[in-house]
């Protein structure tokens, strides 16, 4: 304990050990965070103002939408200032704010993918019963759940965190604070690293598990009909899920799997997790389903309908 060190920033190292100002990179992430957040806003405003849109599928898929503009606004606004400025530079108490609100944002998600994985289930395989176990209010309850949670989750992290001491470097060799870099810096990291260990079997092996239940369910279902027709119409209405779900855990998995020292393939993968994944997830949406592109369409037009309840 002797080796304690009193940090009041840290280094990020942003894809640069040498802290040159990388003008190509930062145009690219700068466009990626703002087609996400435009596709996302997007989304959200065509399911709010389109009362044809006002079903509990849709309101799961704006709140995805919501969490993924949150998601990407705690990392890549920092990443911009560094690739512009050269300034690796990220002060205690910003990177401890990070670190908070982006674990809470992940974490929201992958729980949230878990009950969109159960939703499809439920329309796929009891659809005469789904209006009664699926509805708005049972989804508002869901979603107030998964914030509490992952709030919860992070305020338990933040309270263990704060009474932790540094030892050694202070570089983050990332490209934000995450708690699996942040942790290397600790004097005591056994314990810390017990309660990462829980945290993703809650909020990450338990979620995955009960999708690839949802649609081990969903895959016996759609074999079962008979019609060749029918199976490619019922597999219609999960495939945009699917593929938001095969590259959010893809990437996760692969991210928390990897060395402490990542290469750049790893590096890849972060950039896929936390700034690809939310980004795509509104162009898998658009184009997969009918429903959306014709509100959108509507919406351009100026012809969109609005709920007046």
């Amino acid at each position: 304990m002797g080796n304690n060190t009193i940090f009041t920033y840290f280094y990020i190292l942003a894809f640069s050990s040498e802290g040159e100002k990388q003008p190509m990179l930062f145009i690219a992430f700068a466009i990626v965070y703002l087609v996400g957040v435009f596709g996302n806003l997007s989304i959200i405003t065509v399911t709010c103002y389109d009362i044809h849109l006002h079903t509990s599928m849709y309101f799961l898929l704006a709140n995805l939408s919501f969490i993924d503009i949150c998601y990407t606004t705690t990392t890549l606004p920092k990443l911009l200032h560094i690739l512009l400025t050269s300034k690796n530079i990220i002060s205690l108490p910003e990177c401890f704010t990070q670190m908070f609100f982006y674990t809470m944002t992940a974490q929201s998600e992958g729980v949230l993918l878990a009950f969109m994985a159960y939703d499809r289930y439920v329309a796929v395989c009891d659809p005469l019963k789904y209006h009664v176990i699926v509805n708005i209010k049972k989804c508002t309850l869901i979603m107030a759940g998964i914030w509490t949670s992952s709030l919860t989750n992070c305020i338990l992290s933040a309270s263990i965190i704060s009474q932790l001491h540094f030892c050694g470097s202070n570089t983050i060799k990332q490209y934000f604070c995450d708690i699996k870099y942040v942790a290397q810096m600790f004097c005591e990291a056994i314990g810390i690293y017990y309660y990462l260990y829980f945290g993703t079997v809650i909020f990450g092996v338990l979620p995955l598990l009960l999708c690839l239940t949802s649609y081990s369910k969903i895959i016996l279902c759609i074999l079962h009909i008979k019609s060749v027709t029918g199976r490619k119409k019922t597999f219609s209405t999960c495939s945009s899920h699917l593929a938001a779900l095969l590259l959010f855990y893809g990437a996760a998995s692969w991210m928390y799997m990897a060395s402490e020292n990542p290469s750049n393939v790893d590096l890849l993968i972060t950039v896929i997790f936390t700034a690809m994944t939310p980004m795509l997830n509104p162009v898998i949406y658009s184009l997969r389903n009918k429903e959306i592109k014709r509100a959108i369409k509507t919406l351009v037009s100026g012809q969109i309908i609005v709920s007046t309840s």
